[in-house]
C-alpha cells in the first residue's frame, strides 16, 4: 500500500505533496525566510511548534520572531527558562509572576529575606549557561498522575491547586533540562535562541526584561510606572489576606459554593475606592473638571457613572461632557499611515473649541455643546444643547486623552484631576503564568461588541492590534500624570465573560486569519470555572459589557 500524502500550500502559492505525519521542521526551507528566523508554524491559522507533525493537508506559514505571536513565544520560553533557573539556584523556594513593568514582568522569590543583587545575578548566570548548552526545549503529553508527580516535584503549589479544577486524563507538559512546567503555548525548540534579556532588580522582587517588539536585539531603557506598580502591589496585599491569589483559589470558591461572599466583596473594594477617589476631589477645592482616560474596555463609562454619584453624596452635581463630541469634521480628520482616518490621535479632536468651552464655562458663560454624528462624520451645534455651571457643579469627562495637558492647555492645573483607569488583576493563573491585562480587556470586548453592536469575536480581535497601537501612543505614556490610579479588574469577572466568550470564540473559523487569537484564548479561558451572570450585581462594570446594568448607557 502507498504511504498517505497529504498536500501543503505554502504562503507563495506553492503546493507541495508530503507523507503523513512530516514534521514541521524538516519543511523549513520551503518557507523562503531564514530558518531561525522561524519561532513556530501557522497550519490553517492555529499556532504550533516546529515539531508539530502534519497529518491533514493544510495551508501552512511561518511564524517569525518579529510577529505578533513570535513575540509572545520569546517572552513565553524566555519565562520557562528563567523558572528553570530558579529552579536550579533555588530549589527550595518558589518563584512567583506578577505582572508586566516597563518591557518586562516583575518576579519575587518566597524567600525569609528580601532579593538582593547576588540572587539576581546569580539566576542571570544560570540562565545565561543554559542558553549556552543550547538545550532542547521539549513539549510532551503525560498521563494526569505522571504529570501531578512533576509538578509537585518542581514545587509549583498553585499550579498543583490548578490541576484539581482542570483533569484531563493527559497532560501536555513543557520541559528544560530536569525541569517541567505546563504548557500554554508554543515555545522556541531551543535555548540557544533566547539569546537576549536581562534580569534587574526592582523593589522587593525583580524584573525578567526583554526586548520590544521592533527590535529583538535590545533591551530598551527601563521606563518606570510607580503608580501603577503601588496599584498592584495593594491588591496582591488584598488578595493574600484573603487567601485568592491564583484561578486555582478562584475556581476553589467556586466550587465549593463560596464565590458570593467573594463577589460582594470585591464590588465593595471597588466602591470603596472610587469613593476614595470622590473625597481626594472634594478635598482639593479647586477642581472644576475630573478627567477619566484609560485603554479600552477599562470600564471608563460605568465608572464615570459610579463616580457621579459618590460625588452627589458628597453635595456635588455633576455634568457629564463626551469628548465623542469634539470630533473634528471627517474632511479634517487626519489619516493614519494606511490612509485611513485616525480617530485616536488628539489631532481628531477640535481641541481649540474644547478648551474655549470650557475657560467660558469655568467663567460662568453659557455655551453651547457640539454633537458629533458618526454616520455622516460632521460636527453640529443646537440650542437644546446649551450648558452652563452654577455653583457646586462640576464636569466630568472621560476619553482616551484625558491624561495629555494638550488637551486642556488652557484650563489651569488646580481646576483638574486626572483619573487613570487600569483593569488590573492581582490573580495568577499559576506560579509562573500571569493573567495579561489586554487579554482581560480583549475578553471584555469582545463580549461587549457581541452583545451591543452585533459584531462578532473574529472581527473584533482583526481590530484589537491597532486599538493596542493607538493606546500605546496616546495612553499610557500619561498614566503617570494621574491625579489618582483606579483598578478596574474584578478578580471573579473572567469566570462570568468566559459564559458569553466561549460560544464567540467557538464561531471564528479555521479559514479566519483570526482563528489562532481564538484558539489561544479559549485555551486560557478552559483554566476558570464558570459563575453564572446572575451572581453580576446591577450596578457592578462587569454589566457594561454583558447587559442588564442599573445604570443607562
Amino acid at each position: 500500500m502507498d504511504e498517505k500524502k497529504i498536500k501543503i500550500t505554502f504562503p507563495n502559492g506553492k503546493v507541495m505533496e508530503t507523507a503523513y505525519r512530516t514534521r514541521i521542521s524538516d519543511i523549513l526551507e520551503n518557507f523562503e525566510v531564514p530558518k531561525d528566523s522561524i519561532y513556530a508554524v501557522k497550519i490553517n491559522n492555529k499556532v504550533y511548534s516546529l515539531e508539530k507533525h502534519l497529518k491533514y493537508s493544510a495551508k501552512v506559514e511561518p511564524v517569525l520572531y518579529d510577529s505578533k505571536e513570535g513575540i509572545a513565544i520569546y517572552r513565553r520560553s524566555l519565562c520557562l527558562l528563567l523558572a528553570t533557573a530558579a529552579y536550579h539556584i533555588y530549589p527550595n523556594h518558589r518563584l512567583l509572576v506578577g505582572h508586566s513593568l516597563g518591557s518586562g514582568y516583575y518576579y519575587t522569590l518566597d524567600t525569609e529575606n528580601p532579593i538582593n543583587e547576588a540572587d539576581i545575578k546569580a539566576m542571570e548566570q544560570e540562565m545565561k549557561a543554559l542558553v549556552k548548552m543550547n538545550l532542547p526545549v521539549e513539549s510532551s503529553f503525560v498521563s494526569y498522575d505522571e504529570a501531578v508527580e512533576l509538578i509537585e516535584k518542581s514545587g509549583l503549589t498553585e499550579t498543583r491547586k490548578q490541576m484539581n479544577y482542570n483533569c484531563p486524563p493527559r497532560v501536555r507538559i513543557n520541559t528544560i533540562s530536569d525541569f517541567s512546567d505546563l504548557y500554554f503555548g508554543p515555545l522556541v525548540p531551543f535555548t540557544g535562541m533566547l539569546q537576549h534579556f536581562e534580569l534587574m532588580q526592582y523593589r522587593e522582587g525583580f524584573l525578567l526584561r526583554f526586548p520590544k517588539s521592533n527590535d529583538q536585539t535590545k533591551i530598551p531603557d527601563f521606563v518606570d510606572q510607580p503608580k501603577l506598580f503601588e496599584l498592584y502591589k495593594k491588591y496582591k496585599t488584598w488578595g493574600k489576606r484573603l487567601g485568592v491569589t491564583s484561578v486555582a483559589s478562584l475556581n476553589e470558591l467556586i466550587i465549593t459554593r463560596k464565590i458570593n461572599d467573594f463577589i460582594d466583596i470585591t464590588e465593595t473594594l471597588q466602591e470603596k475606592c472610587i469613593s476614595d477617589i470622590a473625597s481626594q476631589i472634594a478635598e482639593r477645592k479647586t477642581v472644576r473638571v475630573v478627567l477619566i482616560a484609560g485603554p479600552s474596555s477599562s470600564g471608563k463609562t460605568t465608572t464615570s457613572k459610579k463616580l457621579a454619584l459618590e460625588l452627589q453624596a458628597l453635595g456635588y452635581i455633576p455634568k457629564v461632557i463626551s469628548l465623542d463630541c469634539y470630533y473634528v469634521d471627517h474632511s479634517r480628520t487626519p489619516v493614519d499611515e494606511n490612509g485611513e482616518p485616525d480617530y485616536e490621535c488628539l489631532e481628531a479632536l477640535d481641541v481649540e473649541l474644547l478648551n474655549k468651552n470650557l475657560v467660558d464655562l469655568f467663567a460662568g458663560k453659557e455655551v453651547i455643546i457640539p454633537t458629533y454624528n458618526f454616520s455622516t462624520g460632521t460636527q453640529s451645534f443646537n440650542e437644546k444643547n446649551k450648558m452652563h455651571l452654577k455653583e457646586h457643579e462640576i464636569l466630568i469627562m472621560e476619553g482616551i486623552h484625558g491624561l495629555n495637558d494638550k488637551l486642556t492647555p488652557k484650563v489651569p492645573a488646580e481646576y483638574k484631576f486626572k483619573i487613570y483607569l487600569s483593569a488590573l488583576t492581582q490573580l495568577n493563573l499559576d506560579d509562573h503564568n500571569r493573567i495579561p491585562t489586554s487579554d482581560n480587556r480583549l475578553i471584555r470586548r469582545i463580549v461587549r461588541d457581541s452583545q451591543f453592536r452585533g459584531k462578532p469575536a473574529a472581527g473584533t480581535i482583526a481590530m484589537w492590534p491597532s486599538v493596542r497601537r493607538g493606546e500605546a501612543q496616546y495612553i499610557f505614556p500619561f498614566s503617570n500624570n494621574a491625579d489618582a490610579v483606579l483598578n478596574t479588574a474584578l478578580d471573579y469577572e473572567l469566570s462570568v465573560l468566559k459564559v458569553y466568550a466561549e460560544p464567540l470564540l467557538k464561531c471564528v473559523k479555521p479559514c479566519e486569519p483570526e482563528y489562532s487569537e481564538a484558539c489561544r484564548l479559549l485555551h486560557f479561558l478552559e483554566q476558570f470555572c464558570s459563575i453564572a451572570p446572575t451572581a453580576v450585581p446591577p450596578r457592578s462594570i462587569m454589566r457594561e459589557f454583558i447587559g442588564g446594568s442599573a445604570f443607562k448607557y
